[in-house]
């Protein structure tokens, strides 16, 4: 593989539209890999929704154990795997909560079911039922009917500003190629790994 770019941000947009024209339901699905305080690791998938040279921007419950871990280390790794393009690309740095802004402007887009379903549910914690959890949905609605649900303080974003970026492609034998982004300050250097 050549001419790649010296920075991961356009190879990463280049595979991801891949993607999408072959996943495209699954293209933003992405497992997000943190650490508790107690030094336990914890995987879960969640979907990246903004990708660019600022890093990757997802949204969730700020009540969550994933947002207890992610508050709590300040660093995250994401990862991708697209079996149609044969492609994976994991990512890995710091992350902090986006602006109310951006969570708000987000939080806009969701479907209106969506929305009651952010204030509605006490994500990780635990629930009686079912039954308990619609209860709550329709006290939501009830609540909100007839006008826009706003942003629940306890959701929103959060965006990893990524110090490594690797690439993966799937090669014939095994021999698969690995390119290495890593990010000192505001410069990007690039190696080759071995498969």
């Amino acid at each position: 593989m050549s001419g790649l770019p010296d920075e991961p941000f356009s190879f990463f947009q280049a595979q991801f539209g891949a993607a999408q024209r072959s996943e495209p339901f699954d293209a933003t699905r992405a497992a997000l890999a943190t650490v508790s305080g107690e030094g336990f690791p914890s995987v879960r998938f969640v979907l990246v929704k903004g990708h660019g040279p600022d890093g990757f921007t997802f949204f969730t419950n700020y009540e969550s154990a994933k947002a207890k871990d992610l508050d709590g280390q300040g660093v995250a790794a994401l990862g991708w795997h697209w079996h149609t393009t044969g492609c994976q690309v994991r990512a890995s740095g710091p992350v902090a909560r986006v602006s109310a802004e951006e969570s708000d402007a987000y939080f806009k887009s969701r479907p209106r079911g969506s929305q009651v379903g952010a204030w509605a549910s006490r994500q990780s914690a635990v629930v009686s039922s079912r039954d308990v959890l619609l209860r709550d949905v329709q006290e939501i609605e009830q609540r909100f009917a007839g006008r826009d649900v706003p942003r629940p303080p306890h959701w929103g974003g959060y965006r990893l500003t990524p110090v490594r970026v690797e690439f993966w492609f799937d090669g014939e034998s095994r021999l698969h190629d690995r390119h290495l982004f890593t990010r000192q300050g505001d410069r990007w250097s690039r190696v080759r790994l071995s498969p």
